[in-house]
C-alpha cells in the first residue's frame, strides 16, 4: 500500500476524535440525538480546522444503521462505505473546481431521487464560495425546498462570498483556529503511534507555525519525521518550518535591551542570510514580546507560552522591561508589519523597526530609578515651598501686620495646569480610505464584526458598543462612534487595539489597521469628502485595490455606494409623494 500523509491517516472518524470546536460539536450531536437536524448547513473558518472532517462523520452519524446516535458506530457497512468514500448517497462537490451552473443543475436534478441504501442523501459542497452567481441562484430554490431525504453541508473559508439568500437557509457554524495545546496533544498521538521519540518543544515550535490549522500542524510534523533520523528534535523542527530557536530571540531582545545597535543589526542580517522571512520573523518577535509581556503579568500561565518558557534568564529578561515598553514594541512591530503588506524591501521595514524600538526602549529599572529622582526633586521642592511659608508667617509676627506677596511670587508658586486637550480626528488618513474603500471591503467586515466583539472583554465590549464601520480597504477600516468620549478612549487603548486586531485576522485572515472618528467628524469629512468629488477637485481610484493593479471583476467604489443610496432615497420620496401627494409627505434626515 502506498504512503499517505499523516493528515489523511489521522483525520478523525468521529466527533470524539476531534480537536477542539466544542461549541460545533455539542450542538450536532444533540440535534442528532434527538433526530432534529436540518436540511442545509453552512461551516466556515480557517483552513485546517476540520471543516470537511466534521461535514463526513455527520454524515456517517445521519446515515449510521444504528440511528439516532449522537456518534457514527464505524463498523455497519453504510460507516465503512462513507470512510472509503464509497457511499453512494454521500456525494462530495468541489466547488473550486466545478464552479459552473451546469454542475450544479446536474446535482440538483438527481436530489429528487430517493436515496440508494441510506436513510438520507448527503451533499458536502466544499468551497462553496468559487461558485458562480448562476451557480447560486441555481442552488437556492434547492435550499429553500429540498426533498425531505436530502441534506445538504456548504463548506467555505470565506463566507463574506456567499449570497445573504444563501447564508439565510442554513445553519451556520464558525470553525475556530485550534488552540496550541490542542495541536500539540494531537501530534503527540500521531507519534505515540509510530512509536518515535519527541521533544516537547518541537512540536510547540511546530504548533506555532501552524497558525492555528491541524492539517498544517500534521503535514509539518510528516516533513520533520522524514527530516530527522531517530527522533524529533528541536533543531529539527526550526530547520524544517523556518522558525528561529528562543535563544536567538534572547540574544536579539537582549541586545535591544543595551542598546547595542550593531549586534541588532548583525544578528538580523545572520537571520536574513540563512533564508528566513523578514514578515514571519516581525511576526515571530510579536509573540516573543507577548509572552515576556505573559511572563510578567501572568507567571502562572506558563502553559501558554509559545516562544519564550519559564526558565529564569527569560523571567529576568521579562522583568528588566516595563509594561509600556513592552506594549510599544509589540504596537512598532504591528505598524511595521502591515507596512511590509505592500512593500518588496521587508527587511528595511524590519531593520527600521529595530531601531525604533532600541532608541524607545527603557528597562523598568531605569524607569523605576527617574521616578524616584523625580519623587525626591518633587519633595524637595515641596519642602522649599514650606520654609518659604514660615519665614512668612515669621515676618508676619514680627511686624504684627500682614505681608504683601507680589504678584509674580505666587505665580512662580502655583503650578500650571495643562489644558486637556480633545481627541485629534485623522482627517487625511481618513480620507485616504474612502479614495480606495470598496463594498466587498466593508460588507467582509460588517458580516463578521459581532462575532468579532464578542470574543473581546465585558470592557472592551462597552467601548465599541455605540460603534460602527463605515468605510473599508483591503487592510484598513473606518471606524465611527456615537460620542467623542468613548472614540478617545478606544483610540488611546492599545491593549483593545491589539487584541482586535489579532480578533480580525483570526476571522478574516487579513491584518487590518482600524481608523478611530466621532461620528459628527465623520458626517463633516464624509460631505466634504463627496462635495470635493463633485466639483473634480478630489481625486477618486476606481475599481483599483490597495496595492494598485486592477482587479478581475469591477468593485463599487465609496462614492458609487453612496450616490446608490441617495438614487434609492430619492425614488422612495418621488414614489411616496405620488400616492399620498406633497402636502402629506415630510422628510426627515
Amino acid at each position: 500500500m502506498t504512503y499517505q500523509a499523516f493528515y489523511r491517516v489521522y483525520r478523525p472518524q468521529s466527533f470524539r476524535d476531534m480537536s477542539g470546536q466544542t461549541h460545533v460539536k455539542k450542538t450536532l450531536q444533540n440535534a442528532l440525538q434527538s433526530d432534529h437536524t436540518t436540511h442545509a448547513y453552512l461551516f466556515s473558518g480557517p483552513r485546517g480546522t476540520g471543516k470537511t472532517s466534521t461535514a463526513k462523520i455527520f454524515a456517517k452519524a445521519l446515515n449510521c444503521e444504528r440511528a439516532p446516535i449522537a456518534e457514527p458506530c464505524n463498523e455497519c457497512a453504510t460507516c465503512k462505505s462513507i470512510t472509503e468514500n464509497g457511499h453512494p448517497d454521500v456525494i462530495e462537490f468541489d466547488a473550486a473546481s466545478n464552479s459552473r451552473v451546469e454542475e450544479i443543475r446536474e446535482i440538483i436534478e438527481k436530489v429528487r431521487f430517493a436515496p440508494a441504501s441510506a436513510r438520507f442523501k448527503v451533499y458536502i459542497i466544499d468551497e462553496v464560495h468559487m461558485l458562480s452567481t448562476s451557480a447560486f441562484n441555481a442552488l437556492l430554490k434547492t435550499l429553500e425546498e429540498p426533498p425531505a431525504h436530502a441534506k445538504f453541508i456548504l463548506a467555505t473559508t470565506e463566507p463574506h462570498k456567499i449570497p445573504a439568500t444563501i447564508i439565510s437557509r442554513c445553519q451556520r457554524f464558525d470553525f475556530k483556529r485550534l488552540s496550541s495545546i490542542d495541536i500539540v496533544e494531537r501530534m503527540k498521538v500521531v507519534l505515540e503511534d509510530i512509536e518515535r521519540p519527541y521533544d516537547e518543544k518541537a512540536l510547540k515550535v511546530i504548533s506555532q507555525a501552524s497558525a492555528g490549522g491541524m492539517r498544517d500542524a500534521l503535514s509539518m510534523l510528516d516533513q520533520v519525521v522524514s527530516f530527522s533520523e531517530n527522533e524529533v528534535k528541536l533543531e529539527d523542527a526550526l530547520f524544517v518550518t523556518g522558525s528561529i530557536s528562543q535563544d536567538i530571540f534572547y540574544r536579539l531582545v537582549e541586545h535591544i535591551q543595551q542598546k547595542n545597535v550593531a549586534s541588532v543589526l548583525g544578528l538580523l542580517e545572520e537571520l536574513m542570510n540563512e533564508g528566513k522571512d523578514a514578515v514571519r520573523l516581525s511576526e515571530d518577535l510579536i509573540t516573543f514580546f507577548r509572552d515576556l509581556l505573559l511572563i510578567q503579568t501572568a507567571p502562572d500561565l506558563g502553559d501558554l507560552l509559545e516562544l519564550a518558557s519559564n526558565e529564569e534568564k527569560f523571567v529576568q529578561l521579562a522583568n528588566d522591561f516595563s509594561l509600556d515598553t513592552l506594549y510599544q514594541y509589540i504596537d512598532i512591530l504591528s505598524k511595521t508589519q502591515q507596512e511590509m503588506r505592500f512593500s518588496l524591501h521587508s527587511k528595511v521595514y524590519l531593520e527600521t523597526a529595530l531601531l525604533k524600538m532600541v532608541q524607545t526602549s527603557q528597562p523598568a529599572q531605569v524607569m523605576n530609578n527617574h521616578s524616584e529622582q523625580s519623587s525626591t526633586v518633587h519633595s524637595q521642592g515641596l519642602e522649599a515651598k514650606v520654609a518659604q511659608l514660615e519665614s512668612l508667617v515669621q515676618q508676619m509676627q514680627s511686624m504684627g501686620g500682614p505681608v504683601a506677596v507680589t504678584e509674580s511670587q505666587t505665580t512662580s508658586q502655583r503650578p500650571r495646569q495643562k489644558p486637556q486637550a480633545g481627541f485629534k480626528v485623522p482627517t487625511g488618513r481618513v480620507n485616504e480610505v474612502l479614495k480606495i474603500a470598496t463594498k466587498p471591503a466593508i460588507q467582509q467586515i460588517k458580516s463578521i464584526w459581532m462575532d468579532a466583539v464578542n470574543q473581546l472583554t465585558k470592557s472592551q465590549q462597552a467601548l465599541l458598543a455605540d460603534s460602527e464601520p463605515v468605510a473599508a480597504t483591503d487592510g484598513v477600516f473606518v471606524l465611527k462612534f456615537k460620542h467623542e468620549i468613548l472614540c478617545r478612549m478606544a483610540a488611546e487603548n492599545k491593549e483593545l487595539a491589539e487584541q482586535f486586531k489579532q480578533v480580525l485576522v483570526g476571522l478574516t485572515n487579513t491584518f487590518y489597521e482600524i481608523v478611530f472618528v466621532p461620528e459628527d467628524d465623520w458626517n463633516r469629512i464624509r460631505t466634504e469628502f463627496i462635495r470635493k468629488h463633485k466639483e473634480g477637485t478630489q481625486p477618486v481610484s476606481e475599481n483599483v485595490n490597495v496595492a494598485g493593479n486592477e482587479p478581475e471583476e469591477p468593485v463599487q467604489s465609496f462614492l458609487d455606494i453612496e450616490q446608490h443610496e441617495e438614487e434609492v432615497d430619492d425614488t422612495v420620496v418621488s414614489e411616496a409623494q405620488k400616492l399620498f401627494g406633497k402636502d402629506f409627505i415630510e422628510i426627515e434626515e
